[in-house]
Formats: structure tokens, C-alpha cells, sequence
């Protein structure tokens, strides 16, 4: 039995945007910190891949805006190339998405579904129970420390100590420190046992292929860094010919916060140092700086001075990035669409003043795009190519 103890590899507004009851947060000076909100139609959420819909990867939709001005444009994702130009450098996450999914089993014999979130420096995991419950899962707050659940083929999970804070201040626990016990090595495991996280807006079990970008070549992420999705190599082949340069780093994604929008939680990354030298180049050049993501967001502004200057790291990173921080390395941003109250809207108000994108996701609703990891993208640019 292997305990698994090492890092692997390591009313309407102005904008139009409809708003919830909660909103009235929103509208003071005091609310600075407090995320966007917004109604989402069911309809709107990508319930399974574009694959699925007749469509190649490529062919999702691209919202286009920018932080000058209060323009807004529709394409597909195959004409990325149209907004980009020589120079501009796109920096992209080369984390793959793991089998993290486990059916588990509590000893009174309830059923139960295991979310691996992400290996610890001390070789715990941070997990989460989930409980299976008409097609979809639900938060599982009813577990202890010291519990051990059974795995299958013979794994366990014991679960240590909270890693995260009881639920709006009640006594149940989402995320718990746990040891892995299991009968071979993580990746083994997993490719025979786990299968990909899913959440209830995607009705059908999509095995692996469907969750890795092209991208991929370290696996570690709990959930897929989805704003590269949509990149083929002959897409990135056509963007390499005009001059558009890539740059890659590692951030391995923990589960998402879709119930509570809690802040995101530390996650591993690393910044090669050709990449920081890139980025610092480009700068310097006056080109555009793209993350492909908010994970890259996200390490590069850790390794980011106050200066602007990128440099080479690797660890573990808390970092939230705010409006009132802003963004140091970063001034262009590929992302998909995020759902209400998301902190990741926060990281795009430090990029754009608010109501450019509450105008940008107004636009969005209003032409129907999709959400989630198999809908659709959104690029936003400081300017214009011709800018």
C-alpha cells in the first residue's frame, strides 16, 4: 500500500446586465471587493463538449473586448488570429487535467464521490466529498476527522484536519487534509479508477480526452485549465506564422468554489525562466502580454515585482489578484465565461473598470454564449490591433 506522499513532477443597470437581489452590494464605494452578480439561464451553461454539438474545437464562439473603449465583437475561435498581431505573446498553462474524480464509500456504507483538489507540499491532499444525488453531486458536510473511506482496488482515504473553513459558518466541512493510501502509483491509479470532475450542467460522464488541452504535457490539475481548449495545432501553427509568440508555464488547478465563491486556495505553479525573459522581453517591446487563462494570471503575477519585472519561480501561490492590486505582468486575458460572484471576475476587473465588463457580459447574455469549461471564450484586449 503506497501512502501517496510526493508532489507529482511536481431591476436593469446602464450596462443592461440583469441584476440579482444581492446586487445593491455592488453599487457603493464601500463594495469595491465585493465580485459582479448576474442571472445565469440554466440554458446558457455548456451541458457537454462542442465536439458533441457537431462542432470542432475551434469553432466556439469569441467575444472580443477591450479596456479602451466600450467596443464588442463576435467571432469564432478559429479567427482568433484577426485580433492578435506580430509580437503579441500569448503565455499558456501546460497542466493536464487528471481522472480526479473517486467513488468512495463512507463506513455506515454511504456512497460517496472524492474530489482530488491538490497535492500539499507536507504529501496530504486537499480533497472534497461530494454526495452523488440525481445525476449530479452535492457538497458531502457530514464528514469527521479521523474517518477512513474505502477506495476501489483496495485504496483508502483518511481524512487528517479541515483545510478550509466550515461552511457559512456552520459545522460542515467542503475541504478536508486527507492521506491517499493506494495499491500502485497516483497516475496508475487514477488511469484505471478516477475519471474527470463533472459538475450537475454537464449531464454525461466524458472520458479523459475530453478535458486535456493540447497544451498538456505535466498531469496535476483537478479541473482543466479550459481557456486553452479550444487551441488546435493547426491553430497554433497559423498564429506562430504571424508572428505571434507562446510561452509556457505550469499551474495545477484545484477544484472549483462553484457552491460558495470562496477565494481560490494555494495552487502549485512553476515560471521557467525563458518564460519570465519572454514576458520581460515583450514588455519591454511594447507587444501585448496574453494569458491564456486566469491560472496564468495567476503565476505570473506572483512572480511579478512591483515594478513589472517577471521572474522566475516555484511553490505554492495565494495570490488573489484584485482590482486594487491590478495586474503587473498581464494586460490581455483569453478566458471563458465566469459564473455569477466568481472571484475570477475580480481578477478581470484589474485588467478593465467594471462597467466595460459588465457591458462585455451583458453582451454575452444578450447573444447567447455559453458557459463553462465547453462554452464559449472571451479575449480581452487593451487595445485594438490597429490601436
Amino acid at each position: 500500500m503506497i501512502a501517496q506522499s510526493n508532489q507529482s513532477s511536481h431591476r436593469s443597470t446602464k450596462s443592461g446586465l440583469p441584476l440579482t437581489t444581492s446586487d445593491h452590494f455592488l453599487t457603493g464605494n464601500s463594495a469595491d471587493l465585493a465580485p459582479i452578480d448576474f442571472v445565469l439561464p440554466p440554458e446558457l451553461e455548456a451541458s457537454e463538449p462542442p465536439e458533441a454539438r457537431g462542432l470542432a474545437r475551434d469553432d466556439v464562439r469569441l467575444m472580443v473586448s477591450y479596456t479602451d473603449n466600450e467596443a464588442v465583437e463576435h467571432a469564432t475561435f478559429h479567427d482568433i488570429g484577426k485580433f492578435l498581431a506580430p509580437g503579441d505573446l500569448l503565455v499558456i498553462n501546460t497542466s493536464g487535467t487528471m481522472n480526479a474524480a473517486l467513488r468512495a464509500r463512507r463506513s455506515d456504507g454511504t456512497n460517496i464521490e472524492l474530489h482530488l483538489s491538490t497535492h500539499l507540499p507536507d504529501g496530504r491532499w486537499s480533497i472534497e466529498l461530494r454526495r452523488p444525488e440525481g445525476g449530479r453531486t452535492l457538497p458531502f458536510l457530514g464528514a469527521q476527522a479521523g474517518e477512513t473511506y474505502t477506495l476501489p482496488d483496495g485504496g483508502s482515504v483518511r481524512l487528517e484536519e479541515p483545510y478550509s473553513a466550515r461552511i457559512n459558518g456552520g459545522s460542515g466541512v467542503r475541504l478536508w487534509r486527507a492521506t491517499l493510501y493506494l495499491p500502485e502509483s497516483l497516475d496508475a491509479y487514477l488511469s484505471r479508477n478516477g475519471f474527470p470532475i463533472r459538475y450537475g450542467y454537464v449531464q454525461e460522464q466524458w472520458s479523459a480526452e475530453y478535458y486535456q488541452t493540447v497544451f498538456a504535457i505535466e498531469m496535476g490539475s483537478a479541473e482543466m485549465p479550459s481557456a486553452g481548449r479550444a487551441f488546435t495545432p493547426q491553430l497554433v501553427t497559423q498564429l506562430v506564422s504571424q508572428g505571434v509568440q507562446f510561452a509556457p508555464l505550469l499551474l495545477h488547478t484545484g477544484v472549483a468554489s462553484l457552491e460558495d465563491h470562496e477565494p481560490p486556495y494555494a495552487e502549485y505553479y512553476r515560471v521557467p525562466k525563458e518564460t519570465a525573459r519572454a514576458v520581460n522581453l515583450a514588455r519591454e517591446a511594447g507587444s501585448r502580454v496574453i494569458a491564456v487563462g486566469t491560472t496564468v494570471v495567476r503565476a505570473l503575477e506572483t512572480v511579478t515585482d512591483v515594478d513589472g519585472r517577471v521572474n522566475p519561480g516555484e511553490g505554492w501561490t495565494e495570490l488573489v489578484v484584485t482590482p486594487q492590486r491590478g495586474a503587473r505582468a498581464v494586460d490581455g486575458l483569453l478566458t471563458g465565461l465566469h459564473e455569477p460572484r466568481a472571484t475570477h471576475l475580480m481578477m478581470l476587473e484589474a485588467l478593465t473598470d467594471r462597467e466595460r465588463l459588465r457591458s462585455a457580459y451583458a453582451e454575452s447574455l444578450r447573444e447567447r454564449y455559453l458557459w463553462h469549461e465547453f462554452g464559449d471564450l472571451h479575449l480581452l484586449l487593451p487595445y485594438s490591433r490597429e490601436g
